[in-house]
């Protein structure tokens, strides 16, 4: 049943907004004059541009939520469902629930497609903005297996873990992000404003100015005379460079560049190892079949290379051999993964091995990441304090070397 987002008034004349479900929008209208209210304005919750008052919602499918939202609707969801409540009725009990019209109607929009018969994952599939690919995989893992609690139920926490990591992670690059974009904005400030007034003190004096000084004076009249279209190209490029990645085979050569090469190799690998080994662990927990679960949890993985070595992993379990062997033959998972695979294999508990290793995974990169970025703040600090050092000195030193013509 479609969603329509409503704004009323009530018997007092105060303002109601909202979403409501009604086959139509006279349907719509009737609903809420049977609540007492006085329909104003009732529109499609998925029309693009749709304003409810001084709120304006995304379209659905085209736009998606914050992480926040997500990992709140998920674990809501995931209670409902593992309380014995029929997955309609806990969409429509969230929904009911959420103070965000856009959430809101999202989730009632998905409820009306499984009242026309889709599953859910299917009804998410509608709205591939808001839930990502490895969301829905799960689910239809869950679906297809019975065990959709269990599923939804991981994903809450996954979602969750994945919210306050990014979160934890930006909180910390911040301070080093705001000092960068200081220190580069007085530089800027500095060399348009005011070097070239120095200058005009150099050039009046005829001093014999240093190859430092010199850079520094072109730098200067460089951004004086071009500093607009060098901002307009970094912005093109960077919209350019977007949507050069959106390009599937591009992207992929990108994903391949940080999985295989140093640096960023260990910290790739060890990423989507630990979120891989971790989805795959609850699904086959749950009774997920293996080749269902490798599907899904290959979809966890945010790099595109692993993911498709991940999903040559379930090809090749398809065609009957061992996962330790399809593991080692792909070349991209950490051989403590592997070994700790072969071991629960050959002792038949492969989701408890496969929780041990996720495990693992996951605190060697938190000690990872939280030394990256210690390094990053005295980083950022040595570069722009070297930085400010040079202009320094191309500014003294012909000072310097004006005081010794006069002192000869």
């Amino acid at each position: 049943m479609p969603a329509f987002a409503y704004r009323a008034a009530d018997r007092t004349g105060a303002a109601k907004r909202g979403v409501i479900e009604a086959s139509s929008p006279a349907a719509a209208r009737a609903l809420l004059r049977e609540q007492a209210l006085l329909p104003l304005s009732v529109e499609p919750a998925a029309e693009r541009g749709r304003s409810i008052g001084s709120i304006t919602l995304p379209r659905l499918g085209r736009g998606g939520v914050s992480a926040r939202a997500l990992a709140t609707v998920t674990r809501q969801i995931s209670t409902l469902v593992g309380s014995d409540i029929a997955i309609e009725e806990a969409l429509r009990l969230v929904a009911t629930q959420s103070e965000q019209p856009a959430v809101s109607s999202l989730l009632l929009d998905v409820r009306g497609a499984i009242l026309d018969g889709r599953s859910f994952a299917a009804a998410l599939a509608q709205h591939s903005k808001a839930f990502p690919e490895f969301y829905r995989a799960s689910v239809a893992a869950g679906e297809a297996s019975g065990r959709l609690p269990d599923v939804l139920n991981h994903l809450a926490e996954f979602v969750e873990n994945r919210q306050a990591n990014g979160q934890k992670l930006q909180l910390a690059l911040l301070y080093p992000a705001l000092l960068a974009c200081v220190s580069f904005g007085m530089m800027v400030l500095l060399m348009v404003y005011v070097v070239p007034d120095i200058v005009k003190v150099f050039v009046s004096r005829g001093a014999d100015l240093p190859l430092l000084t010199r850079a520094l004076i072109a730098i200067s009249a460089f951004l004086q005379g071009f500093g607009l279209y060098l901002l307009l190209a970094i912005g093109l490029g960077i919209v350019a460079f977007g949507r050069w990645l959106r390009v599937p085979a591009n992207r992929l050569r990108v994903h391949r560049f940080f999985a295989e090469r140093r640096p960023f190799r260990r910290f790739s690998r060890q990423m989507n190892a630990a979120r891989f080994a971790g989805s795959l662990a609850t699904l086959v927990g749950s009774a997920v079949p293996l080749v269902e679960a490798l599907h899904a949890a290959a979809a966890v993985t945010p790099n595109h290379f692993v993911r498709e070595k991940a999903l040559g992993v379930a090809m090749r379990v398809r065609e009957g051999i061992s996962l330790r062997a399809a593991m080692q033959e792909a070349d991209i998972f950490p051989s403590m993964l592997v070994a700790i695979v072969a071991s629960g294999e050959s002792s038949g508990k492969l989701a408890p091995a496969l929780g041990r290793a996720s495990g693992e995974l996951e605190r060697e990169l938190d000690a990872l990441v939280a030394t990256l970025v210690a390094l990053v703040e005295p980083m950022v600090l040595l570069v722009m304090g070297g930085l400010v050092l040079l202009m320094v000195l191309a500014i003294l030193l012909p000072i310097i070397n004006l005081n010794n013509l006069v002192g000869g």
